[in-house]
C-alpha cells in the first residue's frame, strides 16, 4: 500500500503533492541567523531544529564554549506542506530548500542521524565537520595542494577520498586524482 496523498499545494509559483503529517524541511537563513531563526519558529509554534556543536573560542582575557552551527545558514523545520508560507515569512529566513521547484522533505531517519551524531560527537569530544555533498558533472574549484584555484568539473567520485577532475587549461583537459577534501563545488551548480 502506497503512501497517502492529500493535497497540492502551490508555494511560489511550484506545485508540491503533501503526504499525511508533518515533514522536516530545511531552510535557508541569513548569514549567523540560525540560532535567532530557531527561536522565532520555536515562538511561533513550528518544531525546528538547528544542531549546534560546540567550540572553544579565545578572546584575549578568556576562552569560552561557544555553540556554532553544524551547517551554518540552514534550520530545519518540522511543518505540513500547507503551513510552509508561515514559515517563509519568518524573519531571516531566505527560503526553504527545493528540488526541481518543490519544497523537499528530509527524512526523519536523516534528522535523528544528524542528532546522534551531534550527541557521540559531544560525548567523545571530537568536533564534526560538515562538507559540501560532491556530484559527478558538478563544477568544482581546487582550494589546496599544487592545483589550487583551478576550476574543472567532477567526473568520478572513487570511495570516500579520491575524486577525479577534468581542469581546462590552455585548451587542454586533464584529469587529475586527488583527495575530495581539495575542491569545493562552485555555486552549486551541475555542469550541463
Amino acid at each position: 500500500m502506497g503512501p497517502t496523498w492529500r493535497s497540492r499545494t502551490r508555494i511560489d509559483g511550484a506545485v508540491a503533492v503533501s503526504t499525511d503529517g508533518p515533514r522536516w524541511y530545511a531552510c535557508r537563513t541569513r548569514a549567523r541567523a540560525e540560532k535567532k531563526v530557531d527561536r522565532l519558529l520555536t515562538a511561533a509554534g513550528i518544531t525546528s531544529y538547528v544542531p549546534l556543536i560546540e567550540r572553544v573560542r579565545a578572546w584575549s582575557d578568556r576562552s569560552k564554549r561557544v555553540a556554532f552551527p553544524l551547517f551554518p545558514g540552514y534550520v530545519f523545520a518540522r511543518s505540513t506542506l500547507d503551513s510552509l508560507p508561515e514559515i517563509v515569512r519568518t524573519p531571516n529566513l531566505i527560503e526553504i530548500v527545493r528540488v526541481n521547484g518543490a519544497p523537499t522533505p528530509i527524512r526523519e531517519t536523516e534528522i535523528e542521524s544528524i542528532r546522534s551524531l551531534v550527541h557521540g560527537s559531544q560525548a567523545i569530544g571530537q568536533e564534526p565537520a560538515a562538507h559540501e555533498y560532491l556530484v559527478r558533472g558538478q563544477e568544482v574549484r581546487v582550494i589546496q595542494g599544487p592545483f589550487k584555484d583551478m576550476v574543472g568539473i567532477l567526473t568520478e567520485v572513487r570511495g570516500k577520498t579520491k575524486i577525479v577532475v577534468r581542469l581546462t587549461a590552455i585548451r587542454q583537459a586533464v584529469s587529475v586524482e586527488m583527495a575530495s577534501g581539495f575542491v569545493l563545488p562552485v555555486n552549486g551548480q551541475t555542469a550541463g
